[in-house]
């Protein structure tokens, strides 16, 4: 064992490497006996591919670059795709990045668009599509635009003929519903077909504040008349909603406290009276969904023999399969211990996506008929010696008032190296994005191009994350820009003075609301010496209405509080407005075509600091939005984090590693 300092440490995860293995499988599903799904392709641009794992085990990429299979529906996207199964073949249905119009594909064939462009705003963009043959139709949820601002938008349910008379007649496009709320779902079908269900919000709620649960019944001739709410509210947000096979309405509804699953006897009006209370299948202190993020999540899914396929947990998640009748759930054994909710069922088959401190995601197959679980898609390779990865501790540490905040840290980790005798590591404190989400347990090279090379990394929950029960979220409640920078800080404080971390070497860095955080924990504590600041939210005054995308316009009402009613909180917490505070050098990133953080943020920033000595880089990059999706841009990103902590803690990487240049 070799001693050499921190952060000197020689190590084969390059930021090439980490870039490579950026993303995950997503959107998993079956068509017939095969399963499908997709995943990214950092080297090609960042686009998502379609890959087919054929019923003999054969793994294909069904499109060629430049398809790109991926939903810009209220920006973060949803479910891009779906398949059926017809005299042919494999029919399917996908939404094309570059111009979102929905297109029909079959294996041998060409994609032959269905929808057609639309020259104004954003044009029409489509998710949750799923195919009727029957009615020869794919049911969707479209995003209207209807001017050239980002609020100037519709949504509600439609149906798209699959013959292709809608690709240039919009008026071919058969709408379901009246746009009477600001956000729906996709549509689920009972399996008698006489009922329809989805999930509709409006603003300022955000879809974990309170959500509808809305019924209709479906016409003979596929309209859907007599909508009502059977669940929801205000203050109740249901997640998720599916037919069992019975007929039986699930959904999963945190008016307990905690994202469970539920199922409800309402009736049609044409069946009579039924028993409209709900019944909490497994009441528990844990989450049964999450945030919506993206339209298509599936957290649990029903099988045809009753038991229902579940991902749940407390902090990290894993699939199980719930019997209703008991309460009971068994977990599939397997290495994972993180599942995302993107499941799907055949028969008495299941599928996922799940990873592990020691694996990538995965596409995971758990046969219920024989209890076996096992990687199927996108496998985890170890493309360097496994000994690298980094080991988590899942720690709770002591937050101001007495409460806890849940965190992951992982030390610097070397199989040859440690470090000289009395020396402290340097951490970086990741904020997470949302703020509205959470860490997952799994391995990611970007923590382990630090960890391997000697600089810790410490992972936040902080108050207002998702896992933890709605009061554990609501704790952010206009409290943002304080209670997140307060917890990272503590946890930070607290790595220090246990003697894990050296105190003068802490740095925090994160994206999008993790940028806020790091730029607000920047200008107001002196706890860290240097941060990355990634596609931030930097300037409350004009994040909102008009700057920044419809779905989160109104956001900042449950995060600050009602603009009319505390305009000076706005100014108090933006860093744009406390610029004149930041010393310590930083690192800021930023997408030039991000239409939810837009760079205008970051020039407003850097123009409030002007001329005060303050050292900085600023990197951007073209064709990148929220969210760094090419290679290119991810190995110059985790270079220059690199550089930006080498020179401000006096670290001795690898002499390959570029300099970025830190100009006052």
């Amino acid at each position: 064992m070799h001693r050499t300092p921190y952060g000197s440490w020689p190590s084969p995860i390059d930021a090439a490497l980490a870039a490579a293995h950026d993303g995950r499988p997503e959107w998993v599903d079956f068509v017939g006996d095969e399963i499908w799904w997709t995943e990214p392709r950092p080297a090609e641009g960042g686009r998502r591919a379609l890959v087919r794992r054929r019923a003999d085990g054969v793994e294909e990429s069904v499109l060629p670059a430049p398809w790109n299979v991926r939903s810009r529906v209220i920006e973060y996207g949803g479910r891009p795709w779906t398949g059926a199964v017809h005299e042919d073949g494999p029919l399917i249905v996908f939404a094309h990045f570059a111009d979102q119009r929905l297109y029909r594909y079959e294996p041998g064939g060409e994609p032959v668009p269905l929808t057609p462009l639309s020259p104004v705003g954003g044009g029409l963009r489509w998710a949750e599509p799923r195919v009727d043959l029957a009615r020869g139709e794919v049911w969707c949820v479209l995003e209207e635009f209807t001017g050239d601002g980002p609020g100037d938008v519709r949504r509600l349910l439609a149906a798209v003929p699959l013959d292709g008379s809608a690709a240039d007649d919009r008026s071919a496009v058969r709408e379901l519903t009246e746009p009477r709320h600001r956000f729906v779902t996709g549509a689920r079908l009972s399996p008698d077909g006489r009922r329809a269900a989805w999930i509709a919000w409006d603003h300022p709620r955000m879809p974990w504040d309170g959500t509808e649960l809305l019924v209709a019944d479906v016409t003979e001739d596929g309209r859907l008349k007599d909508a009502r709410t059977v669940a929801g509210g205000p203050e109740e947000a249901v997640a998720q909603v599916e037919w069992s096979a019975d007929g039986g309405l699930l959904y999963t509804s945190d008016r307990s406290g905690w994202w469970n699953l539920y199922r409800d006897g309402t009736p049609s009006p044409a069946d009579g009276p039924g028993d409209p209370r709900p019944a909490a299948l497994a009441p528990r202190e844990e989450e049964f969904a999450g945030p919506l993020w993206l339209l298509g999540f599936r957290w649990f899914a029903p099988l045809d023999n009753g038991l229902i396929a579940v991902v749940h947990g407390r902090g990290p998640t894993v699939l199980g399969i719930l019997d209703p009748e008991s309460g009971e759930i068994v977990d599939a054994a397997g290495p994972w211990t993180e599942f995302t909710g993107m499941l799907a069922v055949h028969g008495a088959r299941v599928v996922g996506v799940g990873g592990s401190p020691r694996t990538a995601y995965e596409v995971v197959e758990l046969d219920t008929a024989t209890g076996r679980a096992r990687a199927v898609g996108s496998r985890h390779e170890d493309p360097v010696d496994p000994a690298y990865y980094p080991e988590p501790q899942i720690r709770t540490f002591p937050g101001p008032d007495g409460r806890e905040v849940h965190a992951y840290v992982y030390p610097p980790h070397h199989p040859a190296r440690t470090a000289t005798d009395g020396e402290l590591p340097p951490y970086v404190i990741w904020a997470h994005g949302g703020p509205t989400s959470r860490v997952p347990l799994v391995l990611d090279l970007d923590i382990a191009y630090f960890t391997s090379r000697g600089i810790g990394v410490a992972e936040v929950d902080y108050g207002g994350s998702t896992g933890y029960g709605r009061a554990y979220r609501e704790r952010l409640r206009e409290q943002w820009g304080v209670v997140d920078v307060e917890d990272c800080a503590a946890v930070a404080r607290a790595l220090a003075d246990e003697g894990t971390a050296d105190p003068a070497r802490l740095a925090i860095r994160g994206g999008s609301a993790g940028g806020w955080t790091t730029a607000a924990s920047l200008t107001t504590t002196d706890v860290y010496a240097c941060g990355t600041i990634i596609y931030p939210v930097l300037d409350l005054a004009t994040w909102g209405p008009g700057e920044t995308h419809d779905f989160e316009s109104r956001y900042l009402e449950s995060l600050i509080g009602p603009l009319a009613e505390v305009p000076a909180r706005y100014a108090e917490r933006s860093p744009t407005a406390h610029a004149d505070r930041l010393t310590a050098p930083f690192l800021l990133l930023q997408g030039l075509d991000d239409v939810i953080c837009p760079p205008a943020q970051c020039e407003r920033f850097l123009a409030r600091i002007a001329g005060r000595g303050v050292p900085y880089a600023y990197l951007t990059f073209e064709g990148e939005g929220h969210g760094f999706r090419r290679a290119e841009t991810m190995v110059r990103a985790l270079e220059a984090e690199l550089s930006l902590y080498a020179q401000v803690f006096g670290l001795e990487p690898a002499p390959r590693t570029p300099k970025v240049d830190l100009t006052p």
